[in-house]
């Protein structure tokens, strides 16, 4: 109970991080900038899962020397969740940069706000044109 934040440097520093990547995440208008933020946000949930799943004085799961008491031995299930983790958003972050270069093809922009001024102006362009259709069907 007496914990203080300096022997907890390891949760500290995964909070700040997060903050960190959630703030980018928000704040940012630049679509490479924001995935950058969310991989600072994976990176900081990696830290406190392995910061949780380590013990002081216990050693790594390989059964070694003839003892098989698991009291022996750190948990293995957070390493085994930050390696699956690294390896989704290894693969989300390719996915989502596949989409940023496709974005950027189409509309020459990385910044969300001009990708979604863009959107709108051909979403009332389309608009005009159909009721342009309409309106030339009525008239014949």
């Amino acid at each position: 109970m007496g914990e203080s934040i300096f022997t907890n440097y390891e949760e500290v520093a995964s909070v700040i991080l997060f903050v960190l990547g959630m703030m980018n995440l928000l704040i940012q208008p630049n679509l490479v900038k924001k995935i950058i933020g969310l991989d600072i946000m994976d990176a900081a949930v990696y830290l406190f899962l392995a910061s949780k799943g380590y013990i002081a004085g216990k050693a790594a799961p390989i059964y070694i020397d003839g003892i098989a008491d698991a009291s022996y031995y750190i948990n293995p299930v957070p390493s085994g969740l930050v390696l699956t983790g690294i390896v989704v958003s290894v693969s989300v972050s390719a996915l989502m940069m596949a989409l940023t270069i496709n974005l950027y093809r189409q509309y020459n922009t990385l910044n969300l706000d001009e990708i979604m001024m863009l959107l709108r102006k051909q979403e009332n362009e389309e608009l005009q044109a159909l009721a342009d259709e309409d309106a030339g069907e009525e008239i014949e």
